[in-house]
Parts: C-alpha cells; structure tokens; sequence
C-alpha cells in the first residue's frame, strides 16, 4: 500500500518538523545506544543512519525502494537492504543491536517480525526501539480506533492505535529497567530476547 510513508519528500517533511519539536532527541537516543553489528530496520529515508557512531557497522533495511533511494543519499557507505521485517535475509545471531525507528506500527505481522530480529539478533543482542502506540487513556484510544482504517490508507500502513510495548513482550523480549520512557503515545525502550 502506498502512502506518505513511502514518499520519501512527504516523510522528511513531516519528520523534520516532529524531530525540531522534540522527536530529534528521541532519535538521538536511540542511535546513540547501538553498538557492534547494527541493523536499521525499516531505516526508511535513512534519518538514523548519519547519527550512528563511526565505530557502528551498519545495515539499513527497508521495503520500499524509493525510500532506499533517499537513504542511499543521506548515508553513501551504509550497505542497504531491500526486504520486509518478516522475512530478514541475514543469519541468525548477525546483530549485536537492532534499531526500530517508528517501525513496528506499519509492520503487517508485528509477532512474525519480532520473531525474526529474536533470530538474527547475537545471544546478547538488544532491540531498541522508538515508536507511537495506542493511546493510555481511553478517548484517545477510541479516537485512535475510529481514524486507524483511514490514517492507514493515508500513512501506506501505519496503525496509531497498536499496542507495540505489549507486543514486545508477548514476543518474548524482556525490557531493560531503566530504558523505557514514555510521552503522550511515544516509547522509547530497550529489550533482550
């Protein structure tokens, strides 16, 4: 499905003017804790890429090309991978950190695809993660409910009113104490298989 997500213009803009508003930290965060073999998964434009340390080897993943393109320019070096979250073409075991910036909410089979960063993550591997979930409250969680099918349309595949932190248990992951931080819908956390 395509949407605003996947043109690349369109979701610059729109991150750029999130990130000037608070998100940028955020994000900073989340680059700044990655170590050793990194994936980026669902890197889209390459917004986390240029933020990884020098010492990072980095992969970028994403499923539409076009957003690829725009991270091939932001971020020359960084080896790209055209693939989708539930089905990784890496090994088991080929990360020591994968990153999830704003990802799992357009990710088609959330459970599938933590089953595979469990995989391809190293035994002492972290996920850290950046997303927007549903709503605590329960208006707001209703209005998440009532403009899910049309934001979706809008977004290309975004679901505002999905439940990632409990998805990331139920996966099996175990958050680390001290990493999860949490403002209006936004979390931000790290977990061990």
């Amino acid at each position: 499905m395509r949407g605003v997500e996947q043109v690349p213009l369109l979701y610059d803009a729109g991150l750029a003017l999130l990130e000037a508003t608070g998100l940028g930290r955020w994000r900073r965060w989340l680059a700044s804790g990655a170590d050793g073999r990194v994936l980026d998964l669902g890197c889209g434009t390459g917004r986390n890429l240029p933020l990884f340390s020098a010492a990072i080897r980095a992969v970028g993943l994403d499923p539409c090309l076009e957003t690829l393109r725009a991270a091939r320019r932001r971020s020359p070096d960084t080896p790209l991978v055209r693939a989708v979250a539930e089905r990784l073409p890496f090994r088991p075991g080929t990360f020591d950190t994968v990153v999830s910036g704003l990802v799992f909410c357009s990710v088609t089979d959330p459970a599938g695809a933590f089953g595979e960063v469990r995989r391809v993550l190293a035994p002492c591997g972290r996920l850290r993660m950046l997303e927007h979930v549903r709503a605590d409250g329960p208006w707001h969680a209703r209005i998440q409910d009532a403009v899910q099918p049309l934001w979706t349309r809008l977004t290309g595949g975004c679901r505002p009113n999905r439940d990632t932190v409990a998805a990331v248990r139920a996966a099996g992951f175990r958050l680390e104490e001290g990493s999860y931080r949490a403002s209006g819908t936004m979390r931000r956390l790290v977990a061990r298989p």
